[in-house]
């Protein structure tokens, strides 16, 4: 069964830093690209960045030189930088698996993912 867990987050200061992480399990992590998305109050969820299998990034433009993804193969986590914090990047943030294994590209669509975390509050207080 696959498991991710999203942790990290919590209340900041426009302008600071968090370090998300998601750990995953039950299936082999590196061959699947990862992604993170979120959500705020009353509103979609929506693609924030992904990492392909092959270490490729890709960005939303509104976090685009602000947030960094990276993966560590070896321990199965997936990790979300976020720099330069501002009060709109206030939401709920989930880390997803893709449902392909060796994808070629990535997908920003919610449809292509088919597992979760439960997701991690981020708070960024102007």
């Amino acid at each position: 069964q696959v498991q991710l867990v999203d942790s990290g987050g919590g209340l900041v200061q426009a302008g600071g830093s968090l370090r998300l992480s998601c750990a995953a399990s039950g299936r082999t992590f590196s061959r699947y690209a990862m992604g993170w998305f979120l959500q705020a109050p009353g509103k979609e969820r929506e693609f924030v960045a992904a990492i392909t299998y092959s270490g490729s990034k890709y960005y939303a433009d509104s976090v685009k030189g602000r947030f960094t993804i990276s993966r560590d193969n070896a321990k199965n986590t997936v990790f979300l930088q976020m720099n330069s914090l501002k009060s709109e990047d206030t939401a709920v943030y989930y880390c997803a698996a893709d449902s392909k294994p060796w994808r070629l590209g990535y997908s920003t669509a919610r449809g292509e993912y088919d597992y979760w975390g439960q997701g991690t509050q981020v708070t960024v207080s102007s």
